[in-house]
This record gives structure tokens, sequence and C-alpha cells, in this order.
């Protein structure tokens, strides 16, 4: 079965730095292509970070030099750092396969930006 288990969400104020975890099982990790998403109430989920198997990786425009996305195959786990948040960043975070599966998607993390 496949899961992706994200933590590491928070309240947090502009300016701060969060980092969040995915967890993942039940697929061949080291062989996939994974992205961090992000979702808002009434617009459509975006990809934030793409890090492919061989470890290069790509980043939105809107967070190019604030957010690194990284991975480490032996724990299954991709991670995104977050840095100088702002207020627009707030969205639940999710993980998963890249391009993203209609039946992979976890639960989620929330991030809120606010002062």
């Amino acid at each position: 079965q496949v899961q992706f288990v994200e933590s590491g969400g928070g309240l947090v104020q502009p300016g701060d730095s969060l980092k969040l975890s995915c967890v993942a099982s039940g697929i061949a990790f080291s062989y996939a292509d994974m992205a961090w998403y992000r979702e808002v109430p009434g617009k459509q989920r975006e990809s934030v970070a793409i890090i492919k198997s061989s470890g290069i990786t790509s980043l939105a425009d809107s967070v190019k030099g604030r957010f690194t996305i990284s991975r480490d195959n032996a724990k299954n786990t991709v991670w995104l750092q977050m840095h100088s948040l702002k207020p627009e960043d707030t969205a639940v975070y999710y993980c998963q396969f890249y391009p993203s599966r209609t039946s992979s998607w976890g639960q989620g993390t929330q991030v809120t930006v606010s002062s």
C-alpha cells in the first residue's frame, strides 16, 4: 500500500523557517521522482518543489531562493526546508510522486504564516 505521511507544519510568523518531512512507504522510493505540492482553498493544487531520483531538483518561481527540497533514500524521506516564509505560503502541503497520482494523496500538513 502506497502511503505518504507529511509532518512539520505549524503556525509561524512572516520571515520564519519551517522544515517539512515526508515519509514514504509501499514504494521503490529510490527510483521515484518526488515533489512537494501545496493547496490553498479555492485554488488549484500546485507543485512547489521537485526532486528526481537522480537528485536533480527544481523549484517553482514563487519559492526559489527560499525553499530547498532534499531526500534520503535510506530513510524513504523527502524534506522541504522553507525560509523567509510569507503569508502567501499559507497552504496545506503534500508530498508524493511527480507527476502526481490521484490515488496517492496523503493528509498533508498545514502551514500558516501570519503575524
